[in-house]
């Protein structure tokens, strides 16, 4: 095989986004490739601004979901590919242009991601004791540049949020510590703060009702199973008229989470009935409160401080619009957290669609074009994932992306003139000697490998199965066997 003959792809981002493209573009160009001309050889190279890969899995899901070790053993199989090349704790646009790897590859896909919350536009968002989800988040997860003190003063916490996010906040935050570091890679740091948290009653606000909600099962299965913890619900709220539980039954996943968020309502009488205790019978310190059709419509402060939380119920039809009351409650809270979205991260070089909270890309096919109104697409510019169209859909549905996106640009290649070989740089060295005169040092999946095994060995010393490296110097010199 010559250089000549290989497709070059670059992605932008490690994440599973980046990751399951990177698979599934190898995948269909061996099953596709020679019928459209394009041969079946390809190399791909991953570039990630972060030391580590895996993005959202390691960083962005709660350390107690189970599945989060199996995604991530998958993920590992596909950079283990020789024709996947990582380049980890390398930043697009800083590090690399978009025109140094336009001389270099025939097409760049980016899959950057999220990392930013969307802003709570009510009055006290300002307030100190106001957090979004995404910074706590990194806190817990032990992301790198994320910071290692987290204030857990508060005795009562609202959380406001009717996603996955919302209820991993909300676990956190009433998790017992030393449960969660025998089952998890949380670091030390991550446990003496959460052992040292003072929370003893969080509310859990949902705008819509029940049936509109947005967890998934296994969220809810995680709720329900939260040592010394009580959770409590309004009755009302699972009074739904037979048209909403009607179009709540077209959904198999919609019906499953109702289904399931009644064996909470049945568990939460149980849990009273029986002197409130948590879902083991035993006597609950901590108490969790979640409450439906209702909208946050103020933080109340003083001081400069939350003190409190203003709530306007709200009634939902079964057509999922949801209509005011003018029936406010307030709420004595003294911390409150909002996961209402994350807002993926702009790019330099490619215009951003604000509205749509993506990179600006043709119809959602995943093509970047000039601007979001302007649809003229930019040849060779691929988005997937989150970066193609906004945060929403769980990690498993990146993989019906990928395979649109990846679709695409097969079709795209297959219709150059210049049977595709569009980068006019062809030397697979050539980037590497590119990073090396910058003075930047990529991390490989070697040195990922070596870190790995490093959280490992430090996790069995405490008889768990990893323990995660969070400082990224300690991570670059294990990485590069220093």
């Amino acid at each position: 095989m010559t250089q000549d003959s290989e497709l070059r792809i670059a992605v932008i981002g490690a994440g599973p986004a980046g990751v399951y493209s990177s698979d599934i573009f190898l995948r269909q160009l061996a099953k596709l490739g020679d019928e459209l001309g394009l041969g079946t050889d390809a190399r791909i190279d991953l570039f990630e601004k972060l030391p580590v890969p895996f993005g959202l899995v390691r960083y962005g899901v709660a350390p107690d979901h189970p599945s989060i070790k199996f995604i991530a053993s998958a993920l590992e199989k596909t950079l283990d590919n020789p024709n996947i090349h990582l380049y980890a704790d390398v930043e697009f646009g800083k590090d690399v242009t978009l025109e140094d790897l336009l001389e270099r590859y025939d097409a760049i896909l980016f899959a950057t991601g999220a990392i930013k919350d969307k802003p709570l536009a009510i009055p006290g968002a300002d307030l100190d004791g106001v957090y979004g989800a995404a910074r706590f988040v990194e806190w817990y997860d032990g992301y790198p540049t994320g910071v290692r003190e987290w204030p857990l003063e508060a005795e009562r916490v609202a959380v406001i949020g009717g996603g996955n996010v919302a209820m991993d906040v909300a676990r956190e935050l009433m998790r017992n510590a030393d449960d969660l570091r025998a089952k998890t890679d949380i670091p030390d740091n991550v446990y003496e703060g959460i052992k040292n948290n003072k929370a003893k009653e969080l509310h859990l606000f949902i705008r819509r009702g029940v049936a509109q909600a947005k967890f998934s099962v296994q969220e809810l299965r995680e709720m329900e199973k939260l040592p010394g913890v009580q959770l409590i619900i309004d009755e009302d709220d699972f009074e739904l008229d037979d048209d909403t539980v009607e179009e709540a039954g077209k959904d198999k996943l919609t019906r499953q989470m109702v289904e399931e968020l009644f064996v909470i309502r049945d568990m939460a009488e149980d849990m009273e009935d029986d002197g409130d205790v948590d879902f083991e019978g035993n006597p609950a310190d901590r108490k969790y409160y979640i409450h439906f059709n209702s909208a946050p419509t103020e933080i109340l402060g003083e001081d400069g401080k939350v003190r409190g939380i203003r709530v306007e119920r709200t009634e939902t039809g079964a057509d999922g619009k949801m209509h005011r009351t003018g029936e406010f409650t307030d709420y004595p809270v003294e911390a409150v957290y909002h996961a209402i979205g994350y807002k993926p991260e702009s790019v330099p070089g490619i215009a951003y669609d604000e509205g749509g909270a993506h990179l600006a890309n043709a119809n959602g096919d995943g093509r970047i074009t000039v601007d979001h109104e302007n649809g003229e697409v930019r040849e060779r510019l691929y988005a997937t994932g989150w970066a193609k169209r906004g945060p929403v859909g769980l990690i498993g549905s990146t993989k019906s992306d990928a395979l649109m996106i990846v679709t695409a640009m097969l079709e795209d290649l297959a219709q150059n003139k210049e049977n595709a070989r569009l980068a006019p740089d062809r030397d697979p060295e050539s980037i590497d000697r590119l990073l090396a005169e910058r003075g930047v040092r990529p991390i490989d999946f070697a040195g990922w490998k070596r870190v790995d095994a490093y959280e490992r060995a430090e996790g069995a010393k405490e008889g768990r199965e990893h323990k995660k490296v969070i400082d990224p110097d300690q991570f670059r010199a294990l990485a590069h066997g220093e």
